[in-house]
Order: C-alpha cells, then sequence, then structure tokens
C-alpha cells in the first residue's frame, strides 16, 4: 500500500510539492480552502528572478535560481501532459537606475547571469516569466492526470497533535483527514493552521495590489523594472503593473489611492499606457517572511509533520525547487546541499519590507 500524504494549501509550492511526491510513488491527498492557485500564486506577476538578487541573501537567491532553471521543462512537461501552456518566455528584462550600479554589474558576472549595459539601464536578456493563472489551471490538470486527489474548498482547523505526531487534521466540518505525513503550504495562512505549533515563526500576510493594462501584442518585448516597480507584458497584449507591499493583515480589498500610484508609475515608465484600457485591479497575499527566507523544513516537535511556507514574494519562482528539498525530507532522503538554510527559526525576526 502506498504511504499517504495530506498537502495543506494549493498554490505553486504546494501543488508542485504534489507532483513531486506523486511521482515518487505516495499517495498524495491536496486540500485548500479555496480553488486551487487562487491566492498569491494566481495573484502575482511570474517574474521568475529574484529581481535585485545583489540586495538579497545567497539563500534566497539560490533557491530562487534553482526553482527558475527548472521552468522551461516544467513548462514542456505541463503542456504536453495537460494542453494547457504555461506561457514560459525568456523575454528578458530591463532594469533602470537606481539598481545598485557596479554592484549589480559585479554580481551578475559572479555568478554566471548574462548582463548588458544600454545606457544608463542594465539588460538581462535571460530573465523569463510565466502566466501564473495558467501555470495554476496546468498543475491542477497534471495532479488529477497521476491520481492527486483535490479537495477545494476544504478550510482546516488549527493543528491539534499528540505525543509528538500528527495524527489526524480535522476540517471545519469535522471531516477529519488521516495519512502517514503531513506537508503545511498554506502561505500567508500558515501560522494561523499551525496554532500551538507554530512556536518562532512569525510569517504573516502582505498585501500586493496590481494592475492589468490592455495594449497591442508585441508592443512591450520584455519586463520593464524601475525602482520596485515593473511591467510585465504577456503574449496577447496584456500588461501587469505591480505592486504594492502592505502590511495590511488579511484584507485582501483594493484601494483607490494604490491603483492613482500605480497608475502614475505605470504611465511614467511606458506612457502609451496612459490612454490603454484598463482591464482589472487586483490584490493578493504574499507570505512576508523575515529576510524573504523560507521555511522548508520538518517540524522539531512533529515528526511526520513539514513546512514549506514562508516565500514571500517567490512562491512561484521557488516552488520547483523547494519542491525537491520538500520531498527529499519527507521521504527521508539525503538533503541538497545547502537545504538547511531553510530549517525552522530559532529567533523571533519580523517579516522584511525589502523585496
Amino acid at each position: 500500500m502506498k504511504s499517504r500524504v495530506l498537502i495543506i494549501g494549493a498554490g505553486a509550492v504546494g501543488c508542485l510539492s504534489a507532483l513531486t511526491l506523486a511521482k515518487r510513488g505516495w499517495q498524495v491527498t491536496l486540500v485548500d480552502a479555496g480553488a486551487v492557485g487562487g491566492e498569491s500564486s494566481w495573484a502575482g506577476g511570474g517574474i521568475l528572478f529574484p529581481l535585485l538578487p545583489w540586495n538579497y541573501a545567497a539563500q534566497v537567491n539560490s533557491l530562487a535560481l534553482a526553482g527558475a532553471s527548472r521552468y522551461p521543462a516544467l513548462c514542456r512537461e505541463l503542456l504536453d501532459a495537460t494542453g494547457i501552456d504555461p506561457q514560459f518566455q525568456a523575454c528578458g528584462m530591463m532594469v533602470f537606475p537606481d539598481f545598485g550600479g557596479e554592484v549589480a554589474l559585479q554580481w551578475c558576472q559572479r555568478h554566471g547571469v548574462a548582463v548588458e549595459m544600454r545606457q544608463d539601464a542594465l539588460w538581462l536578456p535571460q530573465v523569463g516569466q510565466v502566466r501564473n493563472p495558467r501555470l495554476m489551471r496546468a498543475l491542477k490538470a497534471r495532479l488529477q492526470g497521476v491520481g492527486v486527489c483535490i479537495r477545494e474548498h476544504t478550510e482546516l482547523e488549527p493543528l491539534q497533535a499528540d505525543c509528538g505526531r500528527v495524527a489526524t487534521w480535522r476540517s471545519n466540518g469535522s471531516e477529519l483527514f488521516e495519512a502517514e505525513a503531513y506537508v503545511l503550504t498554506a502561505g500567508a495562512w500558515s501560522r494561523d493552521l499551525l496554532g500551538m505549533y507554530a512556536m518562532s515563526i512569525r510569517h504573516k500576510p502582505i498585501r500586493g495590489q496590481m494592475l492589468l493594462y490592455r495594449l497591442a501584442e508585441g508592443l512591450l518585448p520584455h519586463i520593464l523594472y524601475r525602482e520596485d516597480f515593473y511591467l510585465i507584458p504577456r503574449r496577447d497584449g496584456h500588461i501587469l503593473a505591480g505592486s504594492t507591499v502592505e502590511d495590511a493583515g488579511f484584507d485582501k480589498s483594493t484601494t483607490a489611492d494604490a491603483a492613482a500610484e500605480l497608475a502614475a508609475k505605470a504611465h511614467a515608465l511606458l506612457p502609451q499606457l496612459e490612454h490603454a484600457p484598463l482591464v482589472k485591479h487586483w490584490s493578493g497575499l504574499r507570505p512576508g517572511s523575515p529576510d524573504n527566507l523560507p521555511v522548508i523544513a520538518q517540524h522539531p516537535q512533529l515528526d511526520n509533520l513539514y513546512i514549506s511556507t514562508g516565500h514571500f514574494r517567490y512562491g512561484v519562482t521557488m516552488a520547483p525547487a523547494s519542491a525537491e528539498i520538500l520531498a527529499q525530507l519527507v521521504c527521508g532522503e539525503a538533503l541538497a546541499d545547502g537545504a538547511d538554510a531553510y530549517a525552522f527559526p530559532l529567533n523571533n525576526g519580523q517579516p522584511s519590507s525589502n523585496h
């Protein structure tokens, strides 16, 4: 009989963890309080790069770059298996001042990241992107195809456990989920679901608001980035503009002030957007974490509970590499070099606003 694993949280991290464990022979049930990919994994922009990596710790960059490197093969697999194209493209990113000058160039050269200076801007030709909603649709279809049981709109209660192990996890409807291993990948909701077992985890929701425009196809060929603001062009002419970073708790409402701020930045960066149709304005809740560093670890008190959460702005980017580390933990395999950097935290740091 296959060993059973319950994964709580069906964002990119949870879905790819489910796929990785299913391929290793586990009987996987994936549970989410909403729809698959319906929270931050849907809401984000899909840039597969840690934006200004020279401002981050090496552990953040290594996980993000490792995850990003797997997307070409992953998206081919998803398209072949499901017929849904996540629209991966290595469109490149133009970064305008102030981006760090010589520090940025030296970092790229040391880490083998292709880089050019174009007048006063930094050109990163290998930076890729994926279209988040299509990625999540493809992942859901792929999981169904490999036999993963998906339970959407199933809210769980905070964890209760005894004797150093999780025996069952109860839903708000009093249904009991039973497995040999439990994996928590619920993003901004992970701390609340851990309840008394959250210990030193200090992750919290950080709201990000985005705008969506529509222009002619091909008008903007690559990502533009300036001073914590980006424009991301999709193949069909849609352009995403974002994003805010707001400590607003679990409030997912959008605000007129944020819309005006994002629109002003968008128009300044690409003047054609001033007269372009505004298609949509939305927000998502990122799992904010100290220094943008996720936790991917076995729980120190419960030996069959594993955590993969706190990826902040880089959940989609980091998800393939995070899923591999998580699977190694659950399966008792040798861990990849550097995986101990994502161990359960021993301090009480607060999420950083650096993004």
